[in-house]
C-alpha cells in the first residue's frame, strides 16, 4: 500500500551523536524515541520479521533530526502509522478495507513435508508467510542405520510439531493441511495425533478433524498451489480470497487451452479487450499498482473500476501468493472474455 512519494509518519528510534569535543566514547551517542514523517523513496517488506521498512527524507521539523535528512522507519505489527498520499484511489481504499477486515486473517495453515525438510506456512488473504523451515540430516532406512533413522525422524517430527503448536491458531485458520509427495505426510500426521495426546494439546485434539492430508510434489512453498487445488481443501476454504484466486487462475488456463480467443494475457491484449468492453474476469497482480510510473498505475486503476462498473469481476492477486507468482509468469495481467475475439487474439500489438 505504501508507495514512492507517500508521506509516512510513526514513532521510530534514532541514534544521535552528542556534540562533545574530544575522543569518541561509548557515551558519545544515544538512542532516542521520536515521531518522524518521511517522504518514501523505497519500501521493503520483511515477511519473516513481519515489518515494513520505509526509507526517505525527514519532513518533520525537530531539533534531533535535520529536515530532509535520510531516515528509515521500521513499522511492525501493532504500531500506529499515518500514511498520506496525494490521492487515494479505489485500489488503495479496497486494500485498506480488506486489511481492516477482522476476518482477513490466515485462511489455512500448511505443513509441506518430505524426509528431512518441512515448511510450516500460513496462507492469508494477502500473503503467504513461512513461519518455520525445519531441516534435518536423515540416515539411511536400511541395515544398522535403521535405528538411527527412527531416532532422527522422531526428533525431526518433534521439531516440526513444535512449530505447528507455536504458530497454528485453530480459532483463525479453517484447516491444517499436511502435504508432500510420499508417505512422510502420513507418518507425520499419525505422529502429530499422538503428540497432541502426549503433550495434552487440547486445541489440536479438539480440531483434528480439520487436519487434512494432501498431495504436493515437493516440500517447497511453490507447491502450495497444488494444495489449494485439492477438492477437500477447496471445499473448506471456498469463501476465502486465496481459494477464489486459485479458481480464477484455473478457469483462465482452462479457457486458454479450450477457447484461446476468450483468454487474453499481457497488458496490450488485456487493454485492447477492455476497450471493446469484452472483459468478464480481470486477473491482475498487485505489483502493477506498485509501479513508479504514475500514468500506468492510473491506467490500471481506471480499468479495474470500469470492469467492475460494467458487471465484470476483478481479482487482484497478491504477488506473495503462489497463484500471484504464477500470474506474474504470464506478465501479471490476464482476462477471461465475455465473447471470443479471434482477430485480436492473433494480432501483434505494440507494448504499452
Amino acid at each position: 500500500m505504501i508507495a514512492v512519494d507517500d508521506e509516512v509518519e510513526c514513532t521510530t528510534m534514532r541514534k544521535l551523536k552528542n556534540e562533545h569535543a574530544g575522543e569518541l566514547r561509548e557515551s558519545s551517542s544515544k538512542v532516542v524515541k521520536l515521531t518522524l514523517r518521511v517522504r518514501c523513496e523505497d519500501v521493503e517488506y520483511d515477511a519473516e520479521g513481519a515489518t515494513i521498512r520505509v526509507k526517505g527524507q525527514n519532513k518533520t521539523e525537530c531539533e534531533e533530526v535535520k529536515l530532509n535528512a535520510y531516515h528509515t522507519l521500521e513499522i511492525g505489527i501493532g504500531r500506529a502509522v499515518k500514511i498520506e498520499k496525494t490521492a487515494w484511489d479505489s485500489v488503495d481504499v479496497g486494500r485498506l478495507e480488506e486489511a481492516a477486515d477482522p476476518s482477513a486473517t490466515a485462511d489455512l495453515a500448511a505443513v509441506l513435508i518430505v524426509d528431512g525438510l518441512a515448511n510450516v506456512v500460513l496462507v492469508g488473504a494477502t500473503q503467504t508467510i513461512v513461519k518455520g523451515k525445519i531441516e534435518a540430516s536423515m540416515p539411511r532406512k536400511r541395515g544398522m542405520a535403521l535405528m538411527g533413522y527412527e531416532k532422527a525422524e522422531t526428533k525431526f517430527f518433534s521439531n516440526v510439531a513444535s512449530v505447528v503448536e507455536r504458530h497454528v491458531d485453530f480459532d483463525r485458520v479453517k484447516c491444517l493441511v499436511i502435504a508432500g509427495p510420499g508417505f512422510t505426510k502420513d507418518t507425520f500426521t499419525d505422529f502429530l495425533k499422538l503428540e497432541a495426546v502426549r503433550k495434552n494439546w487440547k486445541t489440536l485434539q479438539t480440531n483434528f478433524s480439520r487436519v487434512i492430508k494432501a498431495h504436493a510434489s515437493s516440500a517447497y512453498v511453490h507447491s502450495l498451489s497444488e494444495v489449494l487445488e485439492n477438492p477437500t481443501v477447496r471445499a473448506l476454504i471456498s469463501d476465502t480470497k486465496a481459494a477464489s484466486e486459485v479458481k480464477a487462475l484455473d478457469d483462465f488456463f482452462e479457457m486458454l487451452a479450450n477457447d484461446p480467443a476468450r483468454a487474453f494475457y499481457g497488458p496490450a491484449h488485456v487493454m485492447a479487450a477492455h476497450e471493446l468492453n469484452a472483459i468478464d474476469k480481470l486477473l491482475i497482480t498487485d505489483t502493477v499498482f506498485r509501479t513508479r510510473n504514475v500514468a500506468q498505475r492510473k491506467m490500471w486503476v481506471r480499468v479495474t473500476e470500469e470492469v467492475t462498473k460494467s458487471g465484470g469481476i476483478v481479482h487482484i492477486f497478491s504477488s506473495a501468493h503462489a497463484s500471484g507468482e504464477q500470474l506474474e509468469q504470464i506478465t501479471g495481467a490476464a482476462a477471461i472474455l465475455r465473447f471470443p475475439l479471434p482477430d485480436l487474439a492473433d494480432a501483434e500489438l505494440p507494448a504499452l
